[in-house]
């Protein structure tokens, strides 16, 4: 037993040592791949078509796609520290009426999840997410977090970031959307391989103008709050 002990506790003081270095790692090399390219890489064996992936730093994004996807995915990233307790409690309540399930993930999670774990939801699945998510909320940087982001998460069949996205749907490097270019590409986060940006679906079409609104009342970005 004492042998099992001992293996326990080297285990999970090696885990933890490996993934905060880890996060120190990604605060300053671009992320090459994450679990999810590869997993959709696999899961259709006829299939295998390299996913497209193109890392840039933020100075060369749009501040449109910037502004179009915390506006659209998590308006109060720059003020919480990873969590939005509201958006969780609003999510839970709609989840027990049986509908669609709803999530209240931030861009912090979000970005913990694509980066480090893989999309299949479980609860242990969701307290690593809880734990990278409080790594990366206090060893990177609010821009970090959105560069990371902006450069991993899905935004089309077999495309992953923004400036893979970009060229995809509107033949034009990241730095040159438009407001609402951006407004599209952030318009199909929710399903990136269901939905198209272009051209728009009438449900995109509104999805889209609804976003742009909310840029116009947000404002001017501001991510140096750390």
């Amino acid at each position: 037993m004492k042998k099992l002990f001992r293996f326990i506790v080297k285990l999970f003081f090696w885990s933890v040592v490996l993934s905060i270095g880890l996060v120190v790692v990604f605060k300053f090399v671009p992320v090459p791949v994450t679990p999810l390219m590869v997993i959709r890489y696999f899961e259709n064996p006829s299939e295998k078509k390299l996913w497209k992936h193109n890392w840039i730093p933020i100075e060369e994004m749009s501040k449109n796609i910037q502004l179009a996807v915390i506006c659209s995915e998590d308006q109060k990233f720059v003020s919480h520290n990873g969590f939005d307790i509201e958006a969780i409690e609003k999510a839970y309540e709609h989840n027990k009426k049986g509908k669609r399930i709803k999530g209240g993930s931030t861009i912090s999670q979000q970005t913990a999840k694509n980066v480090f774990l893989w999309p299949k939801r479980s609860w242990f699945r969701k307290g690593l997410e809880t734990y990278f998510t409080f790594l990366i909320e206090k060893i990177w940087t609010k821009e970090r977090i959105l560069e990371v982001y902006l450069n991993s998460i899905e935004m089309g069949d077999n495309v992953y970031g923004i400036e893979a996205a970009s060229q995809f749907w509107f033949n034009k490097p990241a730095i040159k959307l438009t407001s609402y270019e951006a407004a599209a590409i952030a318009s199909i986060l929710p399903n990136p391989r269901k939905y198209k940006a272009n051209p728009a679906s009438s449900f995109i079409q509104q999805r889209k103008q609804w976003i742009v609104k909310q840029m116009q009342f947000y404002g001017t970005l501001n991510l140096k709050t750390k």
